[in-house]
Order: structure tokens, then C-alpha cells, then sequence
């Protein structure tokens, strides 16, 4: 398996038998400039969304249609993408699981919001935001937590799937910040390998992943801090 951090919360990871990206927030990220989109987008085969917000769903749209990728969504973000042109589209909620070629995601519970705002400046909600647990055939498991804060049933979620790796938001003012986050990974999961995102986008949200590198010393998680643009084997 290889996993790239594209910036923010957006990832590629690619198996033998699917090419995934998740919350593809690429051309207006500030974190994603002097990647090459033709490059990070070659062969996607899926687009998965954790909730509605723009710099998750992002360039979801364009990539859908110029590629033909299989787009998963809550059913309300679903509904929404299918109104702008998309045609592939996989729905689901909280606690629901959809099963495509080497993989299943199940849509797992998140602390966060999930909406639109039009031209006229008033928000639409997107159905709820959720975290993407990913089982592969042959490959570890891997669970994208979302946009969250820490909740006492991220044990619930590790004893129903026990993930191998966890991909974790730490920027702090909407999401868990950086303590707050190892908390949640060392008290509630049991992570071979935890990668931090959500973080040095924005200058309102943390810039460094320091404080939860500080907090999973001890831990028996390998805490990886890849490069926007670098990809992880794992």
C-alpha cells in the first residue's frame, strides 16, 4: 500500500486494486501548490468524501468527470455532487459500509459539521461529517478519522475494526488540536502507524504537527510526518 499526504486532509493511497483519493481539496489549497494535479490524479479509480465542506470536497467534481471515478458520500453530499454532473455515484451514512473491487469503507461517526455556502451566503447542510474506515483484501487497514473532536466512542470504533493505520486531524479551532488528538489515538486506538493532516493550510489552524508528535511519545504508534507530495509504503 502507498499513502501520499496531497496536503490538508486529501490522500492517495493505491493498492493492487484500486487508486483511492480522499477529500480531494487540491487546486485552492495553499499546501497542495507545486504538486502536479495530472500526476496525483493518474488512474484514480475512487473519490471518497468524509462530509461537505469545500476544502474536502474540493476538486471532487472535475476529477469525477474527467476521470470516471467512483464517488462515495453520505447521501445528502451524494445527492448534491449528482446535481453537479456526477454520474458515478456511491451513497451511505453513519455506520453504513459499501463494499467495491479489494476494498470496503464504512462510514464512521465524527464531531464536526458538513455544509455549503451558496452565492447569496447562506449555508445548506451536507447530511452528517464522518470519518472513512477502509479494509482492504490484502493490505492494512486504515482509517481517515474526518474533521473531528475526540469522543469516548472512538473505542467503540476500535474494537468494532481494529485499524492498523490512523489518519488523524490535528489543526485545532474545527478539528481535535494537536494534544488533544494523541490523547484520542493513545487512550481509544491502537494504531501500528498514525499520520497527522489538517494542519499548516490555514493561519488560523496549527502550522506544525509538534504538539502531537510531543503527545504520542511513549505511544507504540510510529507517528509519521511525511512531506505534502511524499508517499509512505506501508
Amino acid at each position: 500500500m502507498k499513502i501520499t499526504w496531497l496536503g490538508h486532509a486529501a490522500f492517495r493511497i493505491e493498492t493492487a486494486k484500486a487508486k483511492i483519493l480522499i477529500d480531494p481539496f487540491l487546486t485552492h489549497s495553499p499546501t497542495f501548490a507545486g504538486q502536479d494535479l495530472k500526476d496525483v490524479t493518474e488512474g484514480v479509480t475512487h473519490i471518497l468524501l468524509t462530509h461537505g465542506h469545500g476544502d474536502h470536497v474540493g476538486d471532487t467534481v472535475a476529477i469525477a468527470k474527467e476521470k470516471g471515478a467512483i464517488v462515495l458520500a453520505n447521501a445528502d453530499l451524494a445527492s448534491w455532487l449528482g446535481g453537479k454532473g456526477v454520474e458515478k455515484l456511491e451513497m451511505g451514512n453513519t455506520g453504513g459500509t459499501v463494499g467495491f473491487e479489494g476494498f470496503t469503507a464504512t462510514f464512521t461517526q465524527a464531531l464536526h459539521s458538513s455544509g455549503q455556502i451558496d452565492e447569496l451566503g447562506v449555508s445548506h447542510s451536507l447530511g452528517s461529517a464522518n470519518g472513512l474506515m477502509l479494509h482492504f483484501d490484502d493490505e492494512m487497514s486504515v482509517l481517515h478519522m474526518g474533521d473531528t473532536d475526540i469522543f469516548t466512542d472512538m473505542g467503540l470504533i476500535n474494537e468494532l475494526h481494529q485499524p492498523d493505520i490512523g489518519i488523524v486531524s490535528i489543526g485545532d479551532r474545527f478539528t481535535m488540536g494537536g494534544a488533544v488528538a494523541a490523547v484520542a489515538c493513545q487512550r481509544f486506538f491502537d494504531f501500528k502507524h498514525a499520520i497527522p493532516c489538517h494542519y499548516g493550510t490555514f493561519p488560523i489552524i496549527e502550522q506544525t504537527p509538534d504538539k502531537f508528535v510531543k503527545g504520542m511519545e511513549g505511544s507504540r504508534t510510529a507517528v509519521e510526518v511525511p512531506g505534502v507530495g511524499v508517499t509512505l509504503t506501508c
